[in-house]
């Protein structure tokens, strides 16, 4: 089980995600998938630099971990993030079998892990994961109202 200081310290890495994405322009949104205490994902959003809808941090930490560890069951990892994930990021939680969510802000236009649906403890499902918001939720909200903050200062 991880300890108050572990999710402190894996959430301020998925915040150096979401710090990426804001150099290059995008929604600041950063994931980590770590295993066995090591991290073996990361990821931040690229939906503007990639030209792809599919890009968000989520999305790249779970393809990159799955190819560390060589299996697209991710059944022994965690995954931090900074904003709740959306229905597709969800999706892909539960198809990669990820038994702990862990995020930041939640996000009650689109979050699918218990805002506006939570798709990721939906007993149909074969799978379900332990979700668990709030975890630095003012550094990550600082993060996405600067970044439209200097959205609207510049448009």
């Amino acid at each position: 089980m991880l300890t108050d200081f572990d999710l402190s310290r894996f959430m301020r890495m998925a915040i150096a995600e979401a710090t990426h994405a804001l150099s290059e322009g995008e929604v600041p949104i950063g994931a980590i998938i770590v295993n066995e205490g090591r991290v073996v994902g990361k990821g931040h959003n690229q939906r503007e630099k990639l030209v792809d809808p599919t890009a968000h941090a989520e999305i790249i930490a779970i393809t990159a971990a799955a190819n560390f560890l060589n299996d697209w069951r991710l059944t022994d990892c965690h995954l931090f993030v900074t904003k709740e994930p959306c229905v597709m990021c969800a999706g892909a939680i539960v198809n990669a079998r990820i038994p702990f969510v862990y995020y930041g802000l939640s996000d009650f236009q689109a979050g699918c892990c218990g805002s506006l649906y939570q798709l990721c403890r939906e007993p149909r499902f074969n799978h379900q994961s332990v979700v668990i918001g709030g975890i630095l939720q003012d550094e990550c909200q600082k993060l996405l109202s600067d970044f439209f903050k200097l959205k609207r200062e510049t448009n």
